[in-house]
């Protein structure tokens, strides 16, 4: 796991070997949150963790997230 360290307005891009670019922004910081800004092109299903955890979205979570 590759851990970054970011400060509020700063970000992170994602790029494949595709050249698809998913860019992080830290939006805003309150106590122990942390709100993101996420930048995916229309075609990349963003998912929060716990939705993909269920059960039933686990296969699609998977099948969706295999373009990486």
């Amino acid at each position: 796991m590759l851990v970054l360290t970011r400060r509020r307005d700063e970000s992170i891009v994602i790029r494949n070997r595709f050249g698809t670019e998913i860019r992080l922004m830290v939006v805003d910081i309150r106590g122990n949150k942390v709100r993101l800004g996420i930048e995916a092109p229309p075609d990349v299903s963003i998912v929060r963790k716990e939705v993909c955890e269920r059960e039933s979205a686990i296969e699609t979570c998977a099948r969706e997230m295999a373009w990486i």
